[in-house]
C-alpha cells in the first residue's frame, strides 16, 4: 500500500508552554493529517536530550523527554495548581529555549509529583522497574548538580549495587519522581497514539544509532561500549571527509563493543528495538550504515580526519526483528557491504530529492532510478530546508538542477509549469508523491515553503538554533490540507 506523510518533531508543534508537547494541538495536528488523507506522521527520537539539545545525543536507550509533557493535562488531574502554572515565565515563541525548560519545566512537574497519590497504577509500573536504571542515574545527576557522571566523585563513577541502594534509600523521592515523568508521559503519548491509529495514522519514530557519553547506558553497562579501562573513550563515531567537509564530521558519540554485545546475541539491541515498537509503528533507524561498518576516530582528535572504517555485527544483529516494520537511513558514504546488508533485511531505504538533481543521470535518488522498497522525502531534519537550498543554487548549478528537474518531471508526467521557487518547491512535493517509493514523507517546513529560518539542525554543530524550530499556532489550514489530499488521492497514496 502507498502512504505518505509528514516529518515534524513533538518539540516543533506550537503551544503556549515554549515547546511542543503532547497535548491539544499535537491531536489538532493528527487532525490534520486526516484531513490531508496523510497515512503517516514522523517524529524524532524521544529520549530525554544532554548537552546541545538533541534528541540523537539521548542520555537513555529507554526514557522519554518530560519536556514534551502536556501540563495542561495535569491540571485538568488535578495534580498542577493553575495559578502555579501561570506564575511560570513560560512565552509563545518560534523557537525552543531550553533553559527555561530546564528550569521551569521541571519544577511543574515536581509540583504535580508532590500533588499526586500513589495508586496501584503507579505502583506496578514503579515495580515491573522498566524506568530502573534511567530513575537510579537521573537522581544522582540532580544530587550532583547535573554534571556528568565521569566528573562526579570517586566513589560514584563506577556503578554498583551499593550506589543503588545508597539512591533507593536515601533520595527514594527523588528516584520517584523520575519514574512519574516516565509514567504521565506514557499515558499521554499511548494516548495519543491510540487516536492516531483510530484515525488510520500510523507514527514513524526514529532510533538513533549511538547514545551520548553521558548516558545511564554507558554509566551503568560500560563493558557494552569501546572504552578504555578508566572508562574514558577509546574511540569516538562520526564520518569521514568528503565533498562536503574536508574534516569530515565530528560527532564524539561513545562506540560500542560489539564482540562483547555479541555473546549474548545482541540482546541490549534487540530489547531496544522492541521497546520503541511499543511506542511507534514504524522506525527508522538512523546511520544504518554503521550497523555495516561504522567510522571510528581517536578519541581527542579535533577532526574527522583520521578515522578508519571497522566492522559492525552486519545481518547477526537482525536476527528474530526483520519482520518489524524498520526504515533504514541508508545515506552517506554506502558501499557494497552496506547494499548487502540492504538485501538481506530487505528494510526499505531512504530517497532524498534535495540530493538528486546534479547532472548524473545515474543519480540513486532520482526518481526514475529506483523502484518501490523506498522511502523518497524532499529532505530531512539535517538538510536546509528546500527553499534555502534552492535559494543558494546559482550559475551552473541552478541550471543543472532545473534541467535535471526538468527531465523527472516529464518521465513522471507532471507539467513543468513553474514560474518561481515556491512553484519548484511544489513541483519537488509532487515528484515525491509520483515516485515508486511505496512511502514518501514530506517536511513540515517544505511543505510550509519556509526557508533556512525554520532548519532543525546544522550537522556536527552546538547551536541554539539547533532542534527549536516551532511551527506557527496557525499553520494548519484546511486549504495546506487541501492540497495536500489532492496529491493523495491523485498519486493513490
Amino acid at each position: 500500500m502507498r502512504k505518505a506523510g509528514i516529518l515534524l518533531h513533538i518539540t516543533s508543534l506550537p503551544g503556549k508552554y515554549g515547546v511542543g508537547t503532547l497535548g491539544k494541538v499535537a491531536y489538532d495536528f493528527v487532525d490534520f493529517l486526516a484531513k490531508s488523507n496523510l497515512k503517516l506522521w514522523q517524529v524524532l527520537p524521544l529520549y530525554p536530550t544532554g548537552y546541545g539539545d538533541s534528541p540523537y545525543q539521548a542520555n537513555c536507550s529507554k526514557a522519554l523527554n518530560f519536556y514534551l509533557i502536556d501540563l495542561d493535562n495535569l491540571v485538568e488531574l488535578g495534580i498542577l495548581n493553575k495559578d502555579f502554572l501561570a506564575s511560570m515565565p513560560f512565552k509563545v515563541s518560534d523557537r525552543v529555549d531550553y533553559n527555561i525548560l530546564f528550569k521551569y519545566k521541571t519544577l511543574c512537574l515536581k509540583e504535580a509529583f508532590n500533588n499526586f497519590k500513589n495508586n496501584d497504577d503507579f505502583k506496578e509500573f514503579v515495580n515491573n522497574k522498566e524506568y530502573h536504571e534511567y530513575a537510579i542515574y537521573m537522581t544522582l545527576k540532580e544530587y550532583f548538580n547535573y554534571e556528568p557522571w565521569y566528573n562526579w566523585p570517586k566513589p560514584y563513577v563506577n556503578y554498583s549495587t551499593e550506589i543503588e541502594h545508597i539512591v533507593l534509600d536515601k533520595h527514594y523521592n527523588t528516584y520517584l519522581f523520575y519514574i512519574f515523568t516516565q509514567y504521565v508521559f506514557l499515558k499521554q503519548w499511548l494516548k495519543l497514539k491510540e487516536y492516531a491509529n483510530l484515525k488510520g495514522i500510523e507514527i514513524i519514530g526514529d532510533i538513533p544509532l549511538y547514545l551520548g557519553y553521558d548516558s545511564a547506558d554507558l554509566y551503568m553497562h560500560k563493558e557494552l561500549f569501546d572504552l578504555k579501562p578508566n572508562g574514558q573513550m577509546n574511540k569516538v563515531a562520526g564520518c569521514p571527509p568528503d565533498a562536503f567537509s574536508a574534516d569530515g564530521q565530528l560527532w564524539g558519540n561513545p562506540l560500542y563493543n560489539w564482540k562483547v554485545m555479541a555473546k549474548d546475541n545482541y540482546s541490549w539491541w534487540h530489547n531496544r528495538i522492541k521497546n520503541e515498537f511499543k511506542l511507534f509503528d514504524y522506525l527508522r533507524i538512523d546511520h544504518f550504515r554503521g550497523l555495516d561498518r561504522y567510522y571510528a576516530i581517536p578519541y581527542g582528535d579535533d577532526t574527522a580526519r583520521n578515522g578508519k572504517w571497522q566492522n559492525g555485527p552486519k545481518i547477526a544483529l537482525f536476527k528474530d526483528i526483520l519482520d518489524y516494520k524498520i526504515i533504514a537511513e541508508d545515506l552517506g558514504e554506502i558501499d557494497d557491504g552496506v547494499r548487502k546488508l540492504m538485501r538481506q533485511t530487505k528494510f526499505p531505504g531512504m530517497k532524498v530529492l534535495e540530493f538528486a538533481f546534479d547532472g548524473n543521470p545515474l543519480n540513486e535518488h532520482k526518481p526514475s532510478n529506483y523502484d518501490t522498497n523506498y522511502v523518497c522525502y524532499t529532505g530531512t531534519h539535517d538538510n536546509s530546508p528546500l527553499k534555502s537550498y534552492l535559494e543558494g543554487l546559482n550559475g551552473d548549478a541552478k541550471n543543472t538542477f532545473l534541467s535535471d528537474l526538468n527531465i523527472e518531471l516529464e518521465k513522471l508526467n507532471i507539467k513543468n509549469d513553474y514560474d518561481n521557487i515556491d512553484d519548484v518547491i511544489d513541483k519537488l512535493i509532487e515528484l515525491a508523491f509520483a515516485s515508486l517509493a511505496k512511502i514518501c514523507i514530506i517536511p513540515w517546513q517544505d511543505i510550509m515553503h519556509l526557508g533556512e529560518e525554520a532548519r532543525m539542525n546544522h550537522p556536527s554543530t552546538l547551536s541554539t538554533k539547533n532542534w527549536s524550530y516551532i511551527a506557527k499556532n496557525n499553520d494548519f489550514k484546511a486549504s495546506v490540507a487541501n492540497k495536500l489530499a489532492k496529491l493523495v488521492n491523485k498519486y493513490n497514496r
